[in-house]
């Protein structure tokens, strides 16, 4: 004997049929997204949440009853990509700052051993300054550096993409691209 539905499911709106139907059908959409509108045509076509996640290749029949609930109360937004997943970032807007400064910051040979910043250089010298972090890692360094636009060169350093050195008859200047922003998200 079939348990009672927590959830069932409301009629659909000839639209949210419709945009359900093209979700199914769309091959450049997220797979989640697509088997969700595939589980609600499912269950909106008289099956069971049981038959509906065997019907896209899953188990959990409350999986189903959850994203029922969802669109129940939603709409189609039930259907658009919660979270991102993963840990929330420990490191504020002032730790990444202090991060970025120790890194624009050209390293003292006899302070810091080194001519040139490395990510194992930079980390020590950030947990070990009295205003730094003790418990960084390499890993949050080199995404914090890569969000604000620096690479790792063939010369082993960290370079600032976007800005450049010039040597002009008046002295040396620094030249920087207006379109560097543009760039880094293109790639």
């Amino acid at each position: 004997m079939s348990r009672v539905r927590k959830h069932p499911l409301r009629s659909l709106t000839d639209e949210e049929r419709q945009v359900l139907e093209q979700l199914v059908h769309a091959r450049s959409e997220r797979a989640d997204v697509v088997t969700w509108a595939r589980e609600l045509l499912a269950v909106a076509e008289g099956k069971t949440y049981v038959d509906a996640a065997t019907l896209v290749g899953r188990r959990s029949d409350e999986a189903v009853s959850k994203l029922v609930a969802r669109f129940n109360q939603d709409g189609l937004s039930a259907l658009e990509p919660h979270g991102k997943g993963g840990p929330k970032p420990t490191y504020d807007t002032a730790a990444r700052e202090r991060i970025l400064a120790e890194a624009r910051r050209t390293p003292d040979p006899q302070q810091d051993g080194t001519a040139t910043w490395s990510l194992m250089t930079l980390r020590n010298a950030l947990r070990r300054a009295p205003d730094g972090l003790p418990n960084v890692s390499t890993y949050t360094i080199a995404q914090v550096l890569h969000a604000a636009g620096f690479r790792w060169v063939a010369a082993r350093s960290w370079c600032d993409t976007g800005k450049a050195v010039r040597v002009r008859c008046s002295g040396t200047v620094t030249v920087c691209d207006p379109d560097a922003e543009a760039k880094k998200k293109s790639h």
